[in-house]
């Protein structure tokens, strides 16, 4: 993984900002302060909610708001079934169910297995779950962290400028146009 990927080799101040403002999630905070209770191979908070939090942040807006779901993303290339994937995505759904957001529990390693289905376009297996962030639509949203004991490790293969920024650029790694727009609008 390039050291660019890894909190604390990168900006120290983005990291400092980053950290503090997920600290104060209602949402993030509990399931990074809790990850054990995760309990998977090679997993990461990743996408979506992370951007959403920060956001609101910036724009003085409660912790929440936008906030429908919370993704976190693991790789397990032993097991591609979606009955394990839905098995890990039921127990951690109940171990944190007290949280007002649905968790969505998806293995990057079986991505390959749905996506033309889903998108009209086939894609290579990943390689590992940052290998699966590199590919999310936005600059802004593939980005992923991890708890350490001694600090959190962040996966942002594009930076976190935009995500700082508040600017949303299409990521072109894997997306269509269609995709893009079908993410990023919900249309």
């Amino acid at each position: 993984m390039p050291k660019e990927w890894i909190l604390g080799t990168s900006d120290q101040n983005d990291m400092a900002l980053l950290q503090s403002i997920i600290s104060e999630s209602p949402l993030l905070s509990p399931i990074l302060h809790d990850w054990e209770k995760l309990a998977l191979p090679d997993c990461w908070l990743v996408a979506g909610a992370i951007a959403q939090t920060v956001w609101n942040h910036s724009f003085g807006l409660p912790a929440t708001h936008g906030i429908a779901d919370i993704d976190i993303g693991y790789f397990d290339a032993a097991d591609l079934s979606e009955r394990g994937e839905a098995e890990h995505r039921s127990r951690i759904r109940a171990a944190f169910s007290h949280l007002p957001a649905w968790i969505d529990v998806k293995n990057e390693a079986r991505v390959h297995l749905w996506y033309e289905a889903k998108f009209a376009c086939s894609i290579e297996p990943y390689t590992s779950a940052t290998d699966a962030i590199t590919t999310f639509p936005t600059s802004a949203t593939a980005v992923g962290l991890q708890p350490r004991p001694e600090k959190w490790e962040l996966c942002a293969p594009y930076g976190t400028s935009d995500l700082l920024g508040l600017i949303v650029r299409p990521n072109k790694k894997q997306i269509t146009r269609e995709i893009y727009k079908q993410k990023s609008t919900g249309g």
